[in-house]
């Protein structure tokens, strides 16, 4: 790519056609350009598939024809070009307007070019006095201001009521700092920090998760020496809650059901300080490949993958180990503000989901040695997809039972389950359920 703005154009054109994943169609279209483009890449991408129904409405006030009837590459173009007008100060409206004029043009639009222009340089004229938004409908009105589905604004508001509701939805669309979790088997933390600051991040200790930081700056992580040097894994405070919520010690036999990518595995593993075994699952070949990877990084030498199906019963698995882990496939509607495309998934697709859920906790629940613990565990909101499946199989299995679990640095209790939220613990949407084997 020439340009952060053809990189971006790129990255959504594979979303909108191929159905690809944002975080991966940037990261590929975004090769190549310099630190300042990439940054401006992954800025439109994001903040375009942040503010998509909003951007269209707007849009669809200055256009002369309906807006969803335009070819979806004009779309497109509008939507980078109005985003830059809205949402970026330090863009001058003049600049957006001729770069998507150029980039219509580019691509022998000539006729669309002329369109791209009046229409952006109008929405320029009267960014003052935009129209307003519906305000009748409640549910609809959270939608289109936060570019959220209806259906799913209106489960929030019975889940959380409306101020909450918009807290979520507000940080959906605001930019979230990476969480890290330091390797502590490689190193101290001054000599993490250190590290971090010689390539130009700038960390901040978690409000409340040890050995964990927040990192702005420094560009592509993975470009980073004390990434290479396997000095830290990119992980969520609540994702490593549900590692410490199992209560791990040195020595134990772990099984990680739905291991890829490795996150849980690889703070499993730096938690057991690197003694006992942990046999990390999926049920894609390439995927084992990932944690393969991941744990060479970081000096890992106690996980071992296996493709695995969570459905099918393993025989010589059965009573064997002390944790079983279940990061079952969900919805990931928790991790909204770090996937943004996320939300465009079809309801009906999602309503499925429990029903691979439950199969998969009760495969996994004979693995469970007596004594042992059963970790549920989903990066979603929705009850349908966490209490109600753990609840359904605490029904029915009768030697399970919550216990609780404490967290370092949250004085939050709970009785073996813990729903994680945005707006109040300041991590991922994340739900973990924990239960002993009598």
């Amino acid at each position: 790519m020439s340009s952060g703005r053809e990189a971006a154009m790129t990255s959504l054109t594979a979303c909108r056609r191929l159905d690809a994943w944002s975080d991966g169609s940037l990261k590929a279209a975004s090769r190549g350009l310099d630190r300042r483009e990439a940054a401006l890449a992954a800025r439109l991408t994001y903040g375009v598939l942040q503010n998509r129904a909003l951007l269209d409405f707007y849009l669809g006030h200055y256009c002369s024809q309906p807006f969803g009837k335009l070819e979806p590459f004009v779309r497109d173009v509008l939507r980078l070009g109005a985003y830059q007008i809205l949402f970026m100060d330090r863009v001058p409206d003049s600049a957006a307007v001729n770069e998507a004029v150029k980039m219509v043009k580019d691509r022998r639009r000539q006729r669309a070019a002329g369109f791209v222009n009046a229409v952006l340089r109008r929405l320029s004229r009267e960014k003052g006095r935009l129209p307003e938004i519906p305000a009748d409908d409640e549910a609809g009105c959270l939608a289109l201001r936060y570019s959220h589905p209806v259906w799913l604004v209106k489960r929030l508001l019975g889940l959380l009521g409306r101020e909450e509701t918009e807290a979520f939805l507000r940080l959906d669309n605001e930019s979230v700092p990476t969480t890290i979790q330091r390797n502590t088997l490689r190193c101290t933390a001054p000599e993490l920090t250190a590290s971090l600051g010689e390539s130009g991040a700038e960390p901040r200790p978690h409000p409340w998760m040890p050995d964990c930081w927040e990192i702005t700056g420094g560009g592509d992580l993975e470009a980073m020496a004390a990434f290479q040097r396997g000095l830290f894994q990119v992980q969520d405070a609540a994702a490593k809650s549900a590692v410490l919520a199992a209560g791990l010690r040195p020595g134990m036999r772990v099984l990680d059901v739905c291991a890829a990518p490795g996150g849980k595995s690889f703070a499993a593993a730096m938690v057991m300080e690197d003694r006992g075994e942990i046999v990390a699952c999926d049920i894609h070949p390439h995927k084992l490949g990932l944690i393969e990877k991941g744990a060479r990084r970081l000096g890992l030498q106690c996980i071992r993958t296996v493709q695995a199906d969570g459905r099918e019963a393993r025989e010589d698995w059965i009573g064997g180990f002390d944790l079983v882990l279940c990061d079952v496939p969900c919805s990931g509607l928790g991790i909204i503000r770090k996937k943004p495309d996320i939300r465009y998934k079809d309801p009906e697709q999602l309503a499925g989901l429990p029903a691979v859920q439950r199969a998969i906790l009760e495969n996994a629940a004979q693995y469970v040695r007596p004594g042992g613990v059963l970790l549920y565990a989903t990066c979603t909101v929705l009850p349908e997809e966490n209490g109600a499946v753990t609840a359904d199989f605490l029904c029915r299995r009768s030697e399970f039972r919550k216990e609780p679990f404490p967290l370092p640095g949250l004085p939050e209790q709970n009785d073996g389950e813990l729903a994680l939220w945005p707006q109040r613990h300041g991590t991922d949407g994340f739900y973990v359920c924990k239960m002993r084997k009598l």
